[in-house]
């Protein structure tokens, strides 16, 4: 079972579920056309790749997906012309890179998508993963982001390899 992500409407649907997310600040973008930083959310379809959890914080989830746990100096690189451009680092790293290990809840969850990583494109965007959301209702930098709970109610839904739909 797919998940489809209505970037308009800004809603999730995976099987029974329907819920509501936060995308791009700027809206979104078909993914061909996307760049690093422009703050869209990429249209296309991707796939699934592995999960994040901080756990200090949380309990390993209950999925099929392959979770790890995420360390303090965990990374993801976003210097575009950086040979690790779109992948896992771990920091300090030379070039520009987002930490993983957050205070602010964010990257309590991290479920990592194939969007430019096969292999990573320059400048085409980084670090587009399915996430918490902010508790101030604020829009992503690209991201798709879900409430805490309904976090909690997709994960027993997800598996490696599930495609993800994101539409207009």
């Amino acid at each position: 079972m797919d998940i489809t992500i209505k970037a308009r409407e800004k809603r999730l649907y995976c099987g029974s579920l329907d819920l509501a997310v936060r995308i791009g600040r700027s809206g979104s973008i078909d993914g061909a056309r996307g760049r690093e930083g422009d703050g869209k959310t990429p249209l296309g379809h991707y796939h699934l790749r592995f999960g994040l959890y901080r756990a200090d914080r949380l309990p390993k989830p209950h999925s099929k997906l392959t979770f790890r746990e995420t360390k303090p100096d965990d990374g993801w690189c976003d210097a575009p012309n950086d040979a690790a451009y779109n992948r896992f680092v771990r920091l300090p790293y030379a070039a520009s890179t987002e930490a993983l290990w957050r205070d602010d809840g964010a990257y309590d969850i991290v479920i990592v998508m194939s969007h430019n990583d096969s292999p990573p494109v320059a400048d085409l965007g980084s670090a587009v993963f399915i996430h918490i959301a902010q508790p101030d209702d604020r829009q992503t930098l690209g991201c798709i982001a879900l409430t805490p709970d309904d976090m909690a109610a997709l994960l027993p839904k997800l598996y490696g390899g599930q495609g993800v739909r994101i539409v207009a």
